[in-house]
C-alpha cells in the first residue's frame, strides 16, 4: 500500500514554507476540511491528528460515558473497539454477516438498557445492511456512528458513506486512498455536534486564543503542513476512486476463473475499494510464496474476541473468524499499474496450479 505522491504535493508545500506559514492548525486546515465537505456532501467537517483519536473525540462528543455500551463489528481494526475503551465505556462485539459488516440481527439482541450507540465499520467501502442499522439505531433511540476510515470515495443508496449516522469518521493514514501521513476526520450535519468536537479539541477552550476553559478538552489539532498536503490529495481523489474499481476488477478478471480464489461480494456503483481483499484456503502459504516472488501481502484482521486484550467477549463469531482464517489483502495501492496487476495474478495462477511449489 505505497503511498502515492509527487510534484504537485512537492510544489504545495515548498509554496507554504516559502509564504511564511506556521504550520501550526489555521487557514490550509479550513481549507482542507471544506474540501471534505465538498466532496461528501456533509456541512461540518473537523480534521485531527488520526482516525483513532476521531472516532474518541465522537463518543466524546456524544456524551459516551464510563459504563455505557457501544456496540462494535467483531471485524475491524482494532481502533474501534479501543476507541470505545479510551472513553471508558464497554464495547460489545457482534458478529458481522457475509458483507463483512454488522449483522442486523445480532445487533438487535444485543442491545441492553445499558447500550447508547452503535459503531458501523463499512469494511473496504461496503455498507452491508446499513439501511437495517439505521432502523434499529432509531427504534431504539440509540446513536449510529459510522467508522468509515476505510471508505472515503464510497457511497451507499447515493448519499457518501459518514453521513447515514449522527457522526461519521474518516483516516487519512499512509494506506488510504489519500493520505497525510497521519490524519483522521469528523464529518456530521448537526451544528452543535459540530461545535462541541471543535471546542473539545482545543482545550475545551470558550474561544480560539483565549485560555478560558469551561469545559474538559484536550489538544487534538491539527497541522496546516498537513493540509497543505492533503489539499493536493483531494485534488487526485476522483481519479484515484476510478482507478481503485480499475484496479479491483482487473484482479477479479484475471483471477475469475481460479477456484480457490473468493472476491467478497463488491458494488462498484457505490464501493471504492481500499484493499484488494480474498479469500483463499490457505493465506498463509500464499503469502509466503508471493513474497519469494517480491510480491507483498498482508493478512487481514483477526477477530477482534480473538486478541488478547478482548478474549473475555461474550457470544460466537463464526462469519469474522472465517474470514479471518482465508482473508489476504493483495497489493492494493492506487499507483499500481495494469502490468504490476497481470504479474501479481500470473504468479497466483501459478502457485494455484502447482507450478509454483
Amino acid at each position: 500500500m505505497q503511498p502515492w505522491y509527487g510534484k504537485e504535493e512537492k510544489k504545495a508545500i515548498a509554496e507554504y514554507l516559502d509564504s511564511g506559514g506556521w504550520l501550526m492548525e489555521f487557514k490550509k486546515t479550513e481549507k482542507f476540511e471544506k474540501a471534505i465537505c465538498a466532496f461528501t456532501g456533509a456541512k461540518y467537517c473537523s480534521v485531527l491528528p488520526n482516525g483513532t483519536v476521531s472516532l474518541v473525540l465522537a463518543l466524546m462528543a456524544l456524551g459516551i460515558k464510563a459504563d455505557d455500551e457501544v456496540i462494535v463489528p467483531d471485524f475491524t481494526m482494532i481502533a474501534t473497539p479501543n476507541a470505545v475503551k479510551m472513553v471508558g465505556a464497554i464495547p460489545v462485539l457482534v458478529d458481522v454477516d457475509a458483507s463483512l459488516c454488522l449483522n442486523p440481527i445480532l445487533v438487535q439482541k444485543a442491545i441492553t438498557s445499558k447500550t447508547r450507540a452503535v459503531f458501523h465499520v463499512s469494511i473496504n467501502g461496503r455498507a452491508g445492511n446499513l439501511e437495517k442499522i439505521k432502523k434499529i439505531c432509531k427504534r431504539n433511540k440509540l446513536f449510529l456512528v459510522e467508522d468509515a476510515a476505510q471508505s472515503l470515495g464510497s457511497t451507499y443508496r447515493g448519499k457518501h458513506l459518514g453521513r447515514h449516522g449522527i457522526i461519521g469518521s474518516f483516516s487519512f493514514s499512509t494506506p488510504k486512498i489519500i493520505t497525510t501521513g497521519q490524519g483522521g476526520a469528523l464529518i456530521t450535519d448537526n451544528r452543535k455536534l459540530y461545535e462541541k468536537i471543535e471546542k473539545l479539541k482545543d482545550f475545551g477552550r470558550i474561544g480560539p486564543g483565549k485560555d478560558i476553559h469551561d469545559q474538559m478538552g484536550w489538544n487534538f489539532k491539527f497541522t496546516d503542513l498537513q493540509a497543505v498536503f492533503g489539499l493536493a490529495q483531494m485534488k487526485k481523489l476522483p481519479c484515484r476512486v476510478k482507478r481503485k474499481k480499475q484496479i479491483y476488477r482487473l484482479y477479479q478478471k484475471l483471477l475469475g476463473d481460479v477456484g480457490q480464489v473468493v472476491f467478497p461480494a463488491t458494488d462498484f456503483t457505490q464501493v471504492a475499494p481500499w484493499f484488494i481483499d480474498i479469500m483463499v484456503p490457505n493465506p498463509g502459504a500464499l503469502s509466503a510464496y508471493l513474497k519469494k516472488q517480491g510480491i507483498g501481502s498482508r493478512a487481514v484482521y483477526p477477530a477482534v474476541h480473538t486478541q488478547a486484550i478482548y478474549r473475555k467477549a461474550k457470544g460466537k463469531f463464526p462469519v469474522a473468524l472465517n474470514f479471518a482464517a482465508h482473508g489476504l489483502w493483495l497489493p492494493s495501492s492506487s499507483a499500481l499499474s495494469d502490468a504490476d496487476i497481470r504479474r501479481i495474478c500470473r504468479c497466483m495462477r501459478d502457485y494455484f496450479s502447482g507450478n509454483g511449489k
